[in-house]
């Protein structure tokens, strides 16, 4: 099965982002892509505060969602649609979530980013949680290219995550980097999240200078379980696609059964006094 990740550098309204969204993901279907990925924030990057609340919709309705729900199904895709602002329970904030439409533009799953970036260093710095209420629950959708673990950028730094969602056949990661970061950890944390759970990871990201002078990394890849970059795309907007074989997740998995051979679960190691030690 062939899977889509789409880069975009998204700028702060919505219509316009829409619009280049969609001819992207028309790329992704007539180069045979079965799912395609959008990058975090695909609707907006670069809005004040207020015009990312004024942004957000309701669970199940609003024309972004209608948007999806539309594209997938005319044009035949699974559709995992990067992040978009939906309402949250405290009215000052909203949640960065991801959902997933079917080929008949159905919605399949919806996760909310649970880890919420924050960095500081000289000039730059990101506080999410500050706008951003986080969600609780890890989530994974069966889809024709298997099952697929849901993440959102800073996800990618907490192994644990995936774990949580038993075996995998690909990792989503719709991304928003920062360069700064990103040139440092990007590759690295995508191919290691691959070969620890020896699945796919497809990772679309934000890629370029965006109008409010912010860049962020792009580079969108797609990993194999054996952690090879496939493909990848560098800055700017585009398409990347790349077959997605069964038979190579169950080659890696036979020849080194390293997901058979774990022995410690998710319980946290005891501590102990120092002067015990």
């Amino acid at each position: 099965m062939k899977a889509a990740a789409i880069q975009m550098i998204s700028g702060p309204e919505v219509a316009p982002n829409l619009t280049t969204a969609r001819r992207l993901l028309e790329r992704a279907a007539a180069e045979g892509a079965r799912l395609a990925v959008l990058p975090e924030y695909f609707p907006l990057i670069g809005a004040s505060d207020a015009e990312r609340l004024a942004a957000r919709e309701q669970p199940g309705d609003g024309a972004i969602q209608s948007f999806l729900a539309r594209t997938a199904r005319e044009l035949g895709l699974w559709l995992v649609a990067g992040s978009i602002p939906l309402r949250a329970e405290d009215p000052s904030k909203l949640r960065n979530t991801c959902l997933v439409f079917d080929d008949q533009g159905r919605q399949r799953a919806r996760y909310d980013k649970i880890h919420l970036f924050g960095f500081r260093k000289g000039d730059e710095h990101y506080d999410e949680a500050a706008t951003i209420e986080a969600g609780a629950q890890p989530v994974a959708v069966d889809t024709p290219v298997g099952r697929v673990g849901l993440s959102i950028c800073y996800d990618l730094r907490f192994p644990e995550l995936y774990r949580t969602l038993g075996v995998l056949d690909l990792i989503v990661v719709p991304a928003a980097f920062t360069e700064t970061t990103g040139r440092a950890h990007w590759e690295l944390l995508l191919r290691a999240r691959a070969v620890e759970n020896q699945c796919y990871v497809l990772a679309a990201a934000q890629g370029g200078r965006h109008p409010n002078g912010r860049l962020t990394h792009g580079n969108s890849m797609i990993v194999d379980p054996w952690g090879e970059v496939l493909i990848r795309l560098d800055k700017g907007e585009g398409v990347i696609t790349a077959d997605l074989d069964p038979a190579r997740i169950a080659e890696v998995r036979t020849s080194l059964p390293a997901l058979t051979h774990r022995k410690l679960d998710q319980e946290p190691a005891p501590r102990f006094p120092v002067d015990r030690l």
